[in-house]
């Protein structure tokens, strides 16, 4: 009985969880969450491509949104987003639940 319990317990937390982002966090330049894009530090917000991407066709640089004929240099590696960064995230990234649901805790064994 002890391992069923362990095991639906396990399954129950599986799979994503919700992203809630606040102005309180601190991201580092090009971390990326799915579902919003990359975070560039130094413009504490987030963007569809990485800090600094490189388009060879057009042989420009994205960088906070804009696309730009040489890399964009900053000493900020690390900051916190905007409010407008941060609700960005809750509408970019609704909440997900795993499969499984909530269904294993409303039983318990032995009732």
């Amino acid at each position: 009985m002890l391992i069923g319990g362990i095991s639906a317990g396990a399954l129950t937390s599986c799979g994503p969880s919700p992203t809630s982002v606040t102005t309180d966090d601190a991201f580092t330049n090009n971390y990326h969450m799915p579902g919003v894009g990359y975070y560039h530090a130094p413009f504490r917000a987030w963007y569809p491509l990485p800090y600094n991407h490189y388009d060879a066709q057009t042989s420009r640089y994205f960088q906070g949104g804009q696309w730009a004929p040489s890399p964009h240099q900053s000493v900020v590696n690390i900051s916190s987003p905007t409010a407008e960064a941060a609700r960005q995230v809750a509408q970019q990234n609704p909440v997900r639940r795993s499969g499984f649901g909530n269904s294993s805790r409303s039983h318990s064994i032995g009732s």
